[in-house]
């Protein structure tokens, strides 16, 4: 996999945890599975997500891989610290999977091909270790469907740095409305696309602080430096950019 974008400070830590509580309700109102079953969890990270569905599947049993060891040793502490029990963390390639073919009932992955150059071969690569009576959930975000008021080109170009320094990395922070293509093109059957949409005003403050403030706008202040080094924009617009944010 190519560079993160994000990286891996604790500025970034506590972003994706802020997103996994602020959206935990919207996204996983549904991720229950079969009682007994084998779940793997691509790409887990530092355990924001893991902590959430874990819980809620109590009677299954899960393996969250990532390549990236020092994350895992914050996924770790995460569940340690929740007394989450039914959870192997183990360091994995997800083009190299250690595990035998049609080996687990779920996969789940949030937020992981967005960053991957091949999303069609990661996905080939998980259908191979899938039961074939089994399912997946792949969770990602669309950056190019942020809309606000009021309207802000600053605020705008400031997104765009983040879209074109994913791309530049080998990602697709835009993948979201591709997922049906992708999952069908991989040869996955019964592909339902559930479209959850994030509205955020006043009248939920939770939201405001915990996703517009703490996730989104984070996020985009996270890639400021690399933005701004890179020409994208300068450092007084995208301050602006950030502030309209």
């Amino acid at each position: 996999m190519n560079k993160y974008v994000h990286g891996y400070s604790a500025y970034e830590a506590n972003r994706l945890h802020a997103q996994a509580d602020s959206l935990a309700d919207l996204l996983h109102s549904d991720s229950v599975w079969d009682e007994g079953s084998i779940i793997l969890e691509a790409g887990c990270g530092i355990g924001a997500q893991t902590k959430i569905i874990a819980p809620k599947n109590r009677k299954s049993r899960f393996f969250a891989i990532d390549i990236a060891s020092e994350s895992l040793k914050q996924a770790k502490k995460v569940a340690e610290a929740k007394n989450i029990d039914n959870v192997v963390f183990q360091e994995a390639d997800i083009f190299q999977l250690p595990f035998e073919d049609e080996h687990f009932d779920h996969i789940f992955l949030s937020y992981l091909l967005e960053h991957i150059p091949n999303p069609i071969r990661a996905l080939n690569k998980l259908k191979r270790v899938l039961k074939k009576n089994g399912n997946i959930t792949v969770i990602e975000g669309d950056h190019g469907s942020a809309y606000f008021h009021p309207d802000s080109e600053l605020a705008n170009k400031a997104i765009q740095c983040q879209v074109k320094l994913q791309k530049k990395n080998g990602g697709d922070a835009n993948i979201g409305r591709k997922l049906y293509p992708l999952l069908e093109e991989a040869k996955f059957g019964k592909i339902t696309v559930s479209a959850r949409q994030v509205y955020v005003d006043d009248s939920n403050p939770d939201l405001v602080e915990g996703f517009t403030r703490n996730t989104f706008t984070a996020m985009i202040n996270g890639i400021s430096e690399e933005a701004i080094s890179m020409k994208l924009m300068n450092s007084k617009e995208f301050e602006q950019g950030v502030r309209d944010l």
